[in-house]
């Protein structure tokens, strides 16, 4: 590879990470660590349940006796009856596929390579497929949720509905540019332009689920969920 397309690979690639990820590159800026602390404790969820469900005996426990409760080789792998909802289970596929094949695509607008286009035409649809089954066969539903924990789930909800459009109009483009336009470079670069939209769209989704696990507790051993699967 030329250093002058290699140099343009680097900086693509650079400029696409910070612009999938702009919470991340800017998580050091100008609020404080201590606000930030401050912050999360008004937004947390103040309610718990009393009991959990517990992995090694599959019954209801207090948390004390949850603690007090010794090893079990035998359970450390869980099965998917143990988990509260299957949803953490998926979710991770589209937001893994979807963010590659985004990068991999804006790379192949220099290179035009008939294998790499391929490769995002399937990861996009196994992307695809993955975000709707999260989104659709697989959603879990809550309730007594902070009137805070909402706003927080709509905005997950939009990014998951956005990320559904955007994957599935990105694997139309990615079709027509492999099928019909034969890896034209126009027909690429539309294709990845859609695509760093999914890609967008489903780590946004992704940092809002994150949210509500682990700032507003929505999830953890059934907290706040309405059914177990």
């Amino acid at each position: 590879m030329k250093p002058s397309k290699l140099l343009i690979c680097l900086l693509g690639f650079f400029l696409l990470t910070n612009f999938l990820f702009p919470n991340e590159t800017q998580a050091h800026g100008k609020e404080k660590h201590g606000k930030k602390a401050e912050s999360a404790k008004v937004d947390t969820l103040k309610e718990a349940r009393a009991t959990v469900h517990d992995t090694l005996t599959s019954g209801k426990v207090s948390p004390e006796e949850h603690a007090d409760h010794m090893a079990n080789p035998a359970k450390v792998h869980a099965s998917l009856s143990d988990f509260p909802h299957i949803h953490p289970l998926i979710v991770h596929f589209p937001i893994m596929l979807l963010m590659i094949a985004a990068a991999m695509q804006f790379v192949n607008i220099l290179f035009q390579k008939k294998e790499l286009n391929w490769a995002v035409t399937i990861m996009v649809l196994l992307g695809f497929i993955t975000a709707y089954a999260s989104s659709y066969w697989s959603h879990p539903h809550t309730s007594g949720l902070s009137a805070h924990a909402e706003l927080v789930l709509g905005q997950h909800d939009k990014y998951a509905e956005y990320t559904i459009y955007l994957s599935g109009l990105g694997l139309l483009a990615q079709i027509l540019s492999v099928l019909v336009f034969k890896g034209k470079r126009w027909s690429i670069a539309v294709a990845a332009v859609i695509l760093i939209g999914a890609g967008y769209a489903v780590s946004m989704a992704g940092h809002y689920g994150a949210q509500l696990v682990h700032i507003e507790g929505v999830g953890p051993q059934g907290k706040y969920l309405e059914q177990h699967h």
